[in-house]
């Protein structure tokens, strides 16, 4: 079934205007990023209003409609492209309506002697430039990195912006070999192109959105509301995996548990016992490394699996936690409460993420027997030891 290029441009319009009615849509599910939607969304209304001045751009002089087509497509594509700088939280207002003056005062001056050689060829250059920024947005945004929707965003404006840059310099080419017959085979071309565009690249920030937001929701699963850290679900999912890559690097893991919590509570109220929660969970962070995993279990019970760390430097990193945490708490400009941390340090046989539990919190066990404030580390098959 052949289909007339007019009937293509209406098949667009069409698509380009559900598209942005999705988005706006979109817009009440996604808060955080309805900034973004509407942009994109604005951007596809500007395509449609491109569309509707070109079918009827007869109607006006011949550089004028064409010129307005390609202005109102490069606002939409510019559109885009501030879309895609929003996920990062960027906005290249200015330097878009510089372009849009710029690509304007073009088609003024030599526009009007060239409208053919401009509307078919010139003009493509502009919007390869704009999907190829787009692309390069995506594909080095630090907000979507690592999501599984990301390179197809990416591949549907890259793409796009080499079917341009064809148009714009492998074109030319075909019309001068084969007559200018190829012009009405190009546009074509162009405007099935174009109503696959309209639908995948919405779709395709709409998929990087959503997977964001999920991503977002795992991470509110996984992450102690008070002290920041992650939580025990975390623990087993992000520790499993670490303990399977580990690729005979050693891994220990500390045990921790502030001391007399339950009397600080009693004594200073729940507030301050929150206070020293938090001190606390500071005071791990910063002692613990880079790469460690650390973790609220629940109440005043804390754990960190240290990656790439022996018994012995794992012994090194607790005891200086807990000699940092005590003077903290104690200090005058922090919460004035003396307290304390008890600590265990897993076995160095320990294989699984449950035996290195056991064993750690068998050593604290050990360590609070002994009268807290220290930290004691568990011998092979579990037996604790003197520290």
């Amino acid at each position: 079934m052949q289909i007339d290029l007019q009937t293509l441009w209406y098949l667009t319009v069409g698509t380009l205007v559900v598209s942005a009615l999705l988005l706006l849509w979109e817009r009440q599910a996604h808060p955080g990023r309805a900034g973004v939607l509407a942009v994109l969304a604005a951007g596809l209304v500007t395509f449609a209003l491109g569309c509707v001045v070109a079918i009827h751009r007869s109607r006006f002089p011949v550089a004028l409609g064409m010129a307005a087509t390609n202005l109102l497509m490069m606002a939409g594509y510019l559109s885009v492209l501030n879309a895609a700088a929003g996920l990062d939280g960027r906005r290249y207002v200015r330097s878009s309506v510089c372009a849009l003056g710029v690509l304007a005062l073009a088609w003024a001056v030599a526009g009007t002697q060239f409208p053919s050689v401009f509307w078919n060829h010139v003009s493509a250059l502009p919007i390869a430039l704009a999907c190829g920024l787009t692309a390069w947005l995506l594909l080095r945004s630090r907000t979507v990195r690592g999501l599984r929707s990301r390179p197809l965003a990416v591949s549907i404006s890259a793409g796009h912006a080499v079917f341009y840059l064809g148009r714009a310099f492998l074109a030319p080419v075909l019309v001068q070999r084969y007559g200018p017959d190829m012009l009405s085979v190009v546009a074509k071309a162009t405007m099935y192109e174009a109503v696959l565009y309209s639908v995948a690249m919405p779709m395709s920030f709409l998929a990087l959105i959503r997977e964001e937001e999920k991503q977002h929701l795992l991470r509110l699963s996984q992450t102690d509301q008070l002290t920041g850290l992650a939580n025990r679900h975390a623990l087993f999912e992000r520790g499993a995996r670490i303990l399977a890559e580990r690729s005979g690097r050693p891994v220990s893991l500390l045990a921790f548990d502030l001391d007399h919590f339950k009397a600080i509570n009693d004594r200073h109220g729940h507030a301050a016992g929150d206070e020293i929660l938090k001190l606390f969970a500071e005071t791990a962070r910063a002692g613990a490394g880079p790469d460690a995993l650390l973790v609220r279990l629940g109440g005043e019970e804390f754990a960190a699996l240290l990656p790439g760390c022996d018994a012995r430097d794992a012994f090194r990193r607790g005891s200086e936690i807990a000699s940092r945490f005590a003077d903290a708490a104690a200090r005058t400009d922090g919460p004035g409460i003396p307290a304390t941390v008890s600590i265990g340090l897993a076995a160095p046989d320990c294989r699984d993420l449950p035996g290195m539990l056991a064993s750690a919190d068998g050593a604290l066990y050990r360590a609070k027997r002994l009268g807290r404030n220290r930290i004691e580390r568990a011998g092979p098959n579990g037996l604790s030891v003197a520290a």
